[in-house]
């Protein structure tokens, strides 16, 4: 299946998302990750690796060279709604780093963060053992702990901008 092809199939999957969620009034379930792969994929011009690949779902390329990477995606239909909480990582499995791909309410990317794993995991350490079992972190968090590498007005950004004070 041609790129070109892929391109207008998850068009159309953000299309059905979005009438899904007019219709039955709650997000499909399981489309921003798809959608967040693709998208972090195709932008960041990273590798995909075969499905079933434990821990990470791409492979850098360019600046990210090398890396193993895990892709999140979580879909903001409300930015004034706090709380909002990113897939569980895999704390156990290989990777580098973590994308988190944020989507509009048209399913559209406009925003991707990374965060190192080590950054992650000591951010989950300084929180509840609950949490840490699970991989769990605010998207408001993640944002705080990596950096922004991707918006829909500037695409790559070509400085890397990190949120963190400090020297």
């Amino acid at each position: 299946m041609g790129v070109y092809r892929v391109d207008r199939l998850m068009q159309e999957a953000r299309r059905i998302a979005r009438e899904y969620r007019e219709a039955m009034g709650r997000p499909l379930p399981g489309i921003s990750a798809e959608l967040a792969v693709h998208d972090a994929i195709r932008l960041l011009g990273l590798r995909p690796v075969p499905p079933g690949t434990p821990g990470h779902d791409a492979v850098g390329t360019g600046r990210w060279e090398g890396k193993r990477i895990q892709i999140k995606g979580r879909a903001i239909f409300d930015e004034r709604k706090g709380g909002q909480r990113i897939g569980q990582l895999k704390v156990d499995q290989p990777w580098d780093s973590v994308m988190l791909v944020l989507l509009d309410e048209r399913y559209e990317p406009y925003e991707i963060h990374e965060a190192e794993r080590e950054d992650l995991l000591e951010a989950l350490r300084e929180t509840s053992s609950r949490r840490v079992a699970r991989g769990a972190v605010s998207v408001a968090r993640f944002k705080i702990i990596g950096r922004l590498v991707w918006t829909r007005e500037r695409g790559i950004e070509d400085e890397v901008w990190d949120n963190r004070a400090g020297p």
